[in-house]
């Protein structure tokens, strides 16, 4: 039997980041779609977030992107983000905005564009140092389109060779968390393009470096699960970015479409102590708000992050593992089912209760009247969004 006390202690305890950019106008590649009150710097997309963990209790850090986040003084906005119960997140770097990166960024042959990439990969550790940040989260746009283009195995030398530069000026505390993704905008050779070769540089350079599992960054029917229990069981599961793939991309509500996934992940972490603090992983949203309300979708991402976790909480491991060991194929199945088909709401409700939270956040956001207020106020200026 699972012990729900523990469980609802567990479930107080989650922490889930959210990304300034899903603050920010975004929208599809044909067109980017503005909304009233989006915020129009760093400091706003802060006031945001705070409501977010305001409702939810459970998202008190907050990923910034650089340059899309740069202000002049870095640890007053760390002090402006304590102010409102907030702590700032990873460091999200950016090689993927410059025509100087048309070939690529480390990775580029020319090595005077690696040389500027790697000083703003550097730029972005320095940023770290001042906000307090523990985390340098790095996706490359690296790839060639057509064969014969570069030398992919001279790409993977770059490649080693300027992670190798960021990895030794990390300081105390301080990880660098690499990202994959199987493919866009490199569609022949992408080269960060799965979990294998993340984790092969992570491995090379030492226990600073671990791997960033993106939930949109793979093929149909991809088994996240195994690779998150893989990762898990060698010591280099980094973080999450939580998001879902039906743009052919990561920019939708995690869990939207395939909440079971989301359940199976997090039963993998879970059963592999990924969800104890000391296990260091980061759960991130990594994703953007295009047709609906950014905040509400945010707040809603966050609670399906929190339902999923609760399912997986609930699997009775015992009955499980008695299942497995006897070969009892169906058994096993059911009692994962069991807990996926338990309805957790009630549960939730109670824990955001305790934490002396409104039981429905999404309610009390609305109840709140902040979206009619930021609209009233933030008029003039311009939006961020893609690229601000």
């Amino acid at each position: 039997m699972t012990d729900l006390a523990a469980v609802k202690a567990a479930l107080r305890t989650q922490a889930v980041e959210t990304p300034s950019w899903a603050y920010g106008n975004s929208g599809t590649r044909f067109k980017v779609f503005a909304q009233a009150g989006v915020p129009r710097d760093p400091w706003e997309k802060l006031q945001d977030a705070a409501k977010v963990h305001e409702f939810t209790g459970v998202a008190p850090t907050v990923a910034l992107h650089i340059p899309w986040d740069r202000v002049e003084d870095y640890a007053a906005l760390a002090e402006y983000a304590g102010e409102r119960g907030l702590k700032l997140g990873a460091i999200n770097s950016n090689t993927f905005q410059d025509d100087d990166y048309r070939l690529g960024s480390i990775c580029h042959p020319d090595a005077a564009v690696r040389r500027k990439a790697l000083d703003h990969l550097l730029e972005c550790v320095d940023i770290m140092d001042a906000t307090g940040s523990g985390d340098l989260k790095l996706w490359f746009a690296d790839g060639t389109n057509y064969p014969g283009q570069d030398d992919i195995r001279a790409r993977q030398d770059r490649l080693a060779e300027g992670l190798a530069a960021v990895y030794e000026r990390l300081g105390e505390g301080q990880r660098m968390l690499l990202e994959y993704k199987f493919f866009e905008p490199a569609f022949y050779a992408t080269d960060v393009p799965d979990w294998g070769t993340a984790y092969a540089h992570c491995l090379k350079l030492g226990p600073k470096a671990q791997v960033v599992v993106d939930t949109g960054h793979h093929a149909p029917g991809t088994n996240i699960e195994f690779i998150v229990a893989t990762l898990l069981r060698e010591g280099r599961l980094g973080g999450f970015d939580f998001n879902s793939r039906f743009y052919a991309d990561d920019d939708l509500m995690v869990g939207a479409a395939d909440p079971f996934q989301l359940f199976r992940i997090m039963y993998e972490v879970v059963r592999g102590g990924g969800f104890a603090a000391e296990a260091g992983v980061a759960f991130m949203l990594d994703q953007c708000h295009n047709i609906e309300a950014k905040i509400p979708a945010i707040i809603r991402s966050v609670m399906n992050v929190q339902e999923a976790t609760a399912k997986a909480l609930l699997v009775d491991r015992a009955a499980l593992a008695d299942a497995q060991v006897s070969g009892d194929v169906l058994g096993a199945n059911a009692v994962l089912m069991d807990a996926y088909n338990t309805d957790v709401r009630a549960l939730l409700r109670e824990v955001r209760e305790e934490m002396g939270l409104a039981a429905e956040p999404l309610a009390a956001y609305a109840l709140s009247g902040w979206a009619e207020r930021v609209g009233a106020e933030r008029v003039g200026g311009q939006q961020a969004g893609w690229g601000a």
